[in-house]
């Protein structure tokens, strides 16, 4: 629906070991979209860098711009989950798992190029080139996901694209990413002009009782989120204890009229002029964050009508 309906780009991230959200190699999936689409790019949003050895991630990464005609989009975080560090990396903190990060861009950069050594922090390896190379050149695009400061200055020095969510902290916390952009951006000007992409969950509703269920599924999803997030609850079979109603109840800052106000959800009017917002700002690309327990045809008509609705309005 997406490739035939004007969207840009389909992106699709990596998590492992949690039904909460199924996605143990992105790579996997974009060389099964890339034989479904034709027009669409297709990113990884994003690989977890110190879930890889960089040898690897820029071979596969490689393999797949092939296999997609050159429609790949590489992004790269230092994942969430501490649910996930303890089990594929020692237990690591997000502050180890940045510094992953920031020595994995120029890595892929240079084994892309080909005939590089690597000395670092975390990978140490003799002169090699990546096998194969990728079919963009000089390398396939490369976006980092920031949120602090620090992690926006390493994205725009290192000439990568940017994503940033706000999860759930709405508007504010919209601007207040921009602004980090904009700062870095400025700190740089040697640096070609990059890209900022906004992922949001959205929901485009039929009316407003329609967007009020949206909002209430969403609720949900951060209840859960926030669970898998402090890894605390029993998991079993990959699913964490299910919550109840009252510990849902005492998360207020995920209640429905918060996710209706925090995320893009509501009519289709309500949506385009909640987007022409961020545009305004300097957004390049709005990311419709999809993944939110909805049922599959729920989402299909929030799709459809943001392709017969939305999109017009952006053309």
């Amino acid at each position: 629906m997406a490739d035939q309906g004007g969207f840009h780009a389909i992106w699709t991230g990596e998590h492992h070991g949690m039904d909460f959200t199924i996605a143990p190699n992105p790579f996997i999936n974009i060389a099964d979209l890339a034989r479904r689409t034709k027009n669409v790019r297709l990113g990884t949003g994003t690989v977890v860098a110190p879930f890889w050895h960089p040898i690897k991630l820029a071979g596969e990464a490689a393999m797949t711009d092939i296999i997609s005609d050159g429609r790949l989009d590489v992004g790269i975080a230092r994942g969430a989950y501490n649910f996930e560090y303890q089990r594929l990396a020692g237990g690591m903190d997000a502050m180890t798992a940045g510094s992953h990060m920031r020595e994995m861009v120029p890595a892929l950069k240079g084994l892309w190029a080909g005939d590089y050594a690597h000395d670092g922090k975390h990978w140490k390896f003799p002169s090699t080139t990546s096998s194969p190379k990728p079919l963009q050149q000089p390398h396939v695009p490369l976006w980092v996901a920031a949120r602090d400061p620090m992690s926006h200055d390493f994205a725009v020095s290192n000439g990568c694209h940017v994503q940033v969510t706000p999860l759930h902290m709405g508007d504010a916390e919209v601007e207040v990413l921009m602004g980090r952009f904009k700062d870095a951006s400025l700190a740089h000007p040697e640096i070609a002009q990059r890209k900022i992409m906004l992922l949001m969950h959205g929901f485009v509703g039929a009316d407003a009782a329609d967007c009020q269920k949206a909002a209430d599924d969403l609720r949900r999803f951060y209840c859960y989120f926030a669970a898998w997030f402090k890894n605390d609850r029993p998991i079993h079979q990959a699913l964490i204890q299910e919550l109840s109603e009252a510990e849902m109840a005492a998360m207020p800052q995920y209640n429905t009229a918060e996710m209706l106000k925090n995320t893009v959800t509501g009519t289709p009017d309500q949506v385009i002029k909640r987007l022409k917002t961020y545009e305004a700002l300097g957004y390049d690309e709005f990311s419709l964050w999809i993944d939110s327990g909805m049922t599959t045809a729920r989402k299909k008509q929030s799709l459809q009508r943001f392709i017969d609705h939305v999109i017009p309005a952006f053309r």
